[in-house]
């Protein structure tokens, strides 16, 4: 059964499946669509063409599908789609996106997202990343799946942060991170690979090796970057008998590879 608190707005021409929750003071507006299990906590706000998934809780004063914060916005229907089973902690603040770019702001499943959390307009966030309080993202930043940010860090925009990769506290990060790299910083620069994250998410001793001898190619060898790059994809090649590892191998060469910012270096 439904549970909409009698001091909530809820827009007639909201959609919100039979068994949402809705807390005291928030506002819900006519475009906005919620998903079964979800739960919305006192004076949040869910406004824009906004779909929200199965299963997510959205705390107290969460500002969800607001206008984008460009100067080139001009009202168009831009939306914002968010998954399943994802945390959204207090005073969280996430944008639809802008007709500049594909026009969606796109959040996974399964992430958490602290308090104080700003993703923009444009921003694509993956599966099962961890923001911690205060991360802010630029618009048009791409958060890989299982990337962690560290609180108060920031990113500019059109930066890409790849999967598994963790970026320290209070960094301000203006290059891309590639996957499995931890970087943390005032300018964040490398400082190794996500070892421990790795381990907790269950690579292999083997793909672990393989993916630290790729930084220490990538970031201790002296080589260029065009240099480095070849030398990862002999990796690739040379790893072909264990499909794992050239799996992992070869997403973090195509992530540097196509990277347009250029990499932290």
């Amino acid at each position: 059964m439904i549970r909409i608190h009698a001091s909530a707005v809820v827009d007639s021409k909201a959609e919100l499946a039979g068994d949402v929750e809705v807390g005291p003071f928030s506002v819900i507006g006519p475009h906005v669509k919620i998903g079964s299990g979800t739960k919305v906590g006192s004076h949040a706000v869910i406004e824009g063409y906004t779909t929200i998934g199965k299963e997510n809780n959205l705390a107290h004063f969460a500002a969800i599908g607001g206008p984008p914060q460009d100067m080139k916005y001009r009202g168009e229907p831009t939306q914002l789609m968010i998954g399943d089973r994802n945390t959204i902690r207090e005073f969280t603040t996430i944008h639809t996106g802008t007709s500049q770019d594909v026009g969606i702001t796109r959040i996974g499943n399964d992430n958490w997202i602290m308090a104080y959390v700003h993703i923009a307009h444009d921003c694509q966030v993956g599966n099962n990343t961890i923001f911690s309080s205060n991360a802010q993202i630029a618009g048009h930043v791409q958060v890989e799946d299982w990337a962690i940010m560290g609180g108060m860090s920031g990113v500019h925009q059109f930066v890409r942060i790849g999967q598994h990769a963790m970026l320290g506290g209070a960094s301000a990060l203006g290059q891309d991170i590639p996957p499995f790299v931890i970087a943390a910083g005032g300018k964040a620069s490398p400082h190794g690979i996500n070892v421990e994250g790795l381990r907790r998410r269950g690579f292999s001793v083997e793909t672990i090796a393989a993916l630290r001898q790729a930084y220490k190619v990538l970031y201790k060898d002296s080589l260029s970057f065009e240099e480095a790059k070849v030398e990862i994809q002999k990796m690739v090649s040379a790893a072909a008998a264990d499909a794992a590892t050239a799996e992992k191998l070869a997403q973090f060469h195509d992530f540097i590879a196509v990277s347009t910012r250029g990499i932290i270096r």
